[in-house]
C-alpha cells in the first residue's frame, strides 16, 4: 500500500526533510508547496505581470500557489500539516480546514504552546505530533504495523 503524503506548513525549518529521510524504506511517496519562499511570493508577478500594489502583487501568487495545493491535498492519502513557531501560519490552516473537509487523514506537528490557538485543528486531526520523528512513526506503523524500539 503506497501512502501518498503532502507535507503542509512552515517552510523556515528542515521538518520536511527529517521525514523524507525519516521514511526511507517505506512505501511512501512525497509533494509539498514551493517552499522557496521568494518564487512562492513572487510567482504570480513573474508570471502574469508587475503590480504596483502589494495587496495584489500578494494575491496574485497566493492564487497560483492555491492551484499546487489543492492539487497536492486533493491527491494526498495523508496530510502533514506543520506549525512553526516563529510566524502565524494562516496558510497552514487554511491546509488543514480543505484537507479535513475532502477527509484526508490529517496529522498536525506542532509545539505544546500551540495547543490551545490551534484546538479547533486539533480536534479535525487524526494524530497531533511534536517532533518529525513522531510522524515517521506514525506513517511505519500505519504502513508496517510496526511500533517504535
Amino acid at each position: 500500500m503506497t501512502l501518498k503524503i503532502y507535507l503542509s506548513g512552515e517552510i523556515h525549518t528542515d521538518w520536511r526533510e527529517q521525514i523524507i529521510e525519516g521514511a526511507v524504506g517505506l512505501d511512501v511517496s512525497f509533494s509539498s508547496p514551493v517552499t522557496d519562499h521568494g518564487a512562492s511570493d513572487d510567482c504570480g508577478v513573474a508570471i502574469l505581470g508587475a503590480e504596483p500594489d502589494k495587496y495584489w502583487h500578494d494575491h496574485k501568487g497566493a492564487m497560483i500557489n492555491a492551484i499546487r495545493t489543492r492539487k497536492g491535498i486533493s491527491d494526498a492519502d495523508v496530510v502533514v500539516v506543520r506549525f512553526g513557531e516563529q510566524y502565524k501560519q494562516w496558510n497552514a490552516a487554511f491546509d488543514a480546514g480543505y484537507a479535513a473537509a475532502l477527509g484526508k487523514s490529517l496529522i498536525i506537528l506542532q509545539r505544546p504552546e500551540h495547543d490551545h490557538p490551534l484546538k479547533e485543528v486539533d480536534a479535525a486531526a487524526l494524530a497531533v505530533a511534536r517532533e518529525p520523528s513522531q510522524v515517521v512513526d506514525i506513517l511505519r506503523y500505519v504502513l508496517d504495523s510496526t511500533l517504535p524500539e
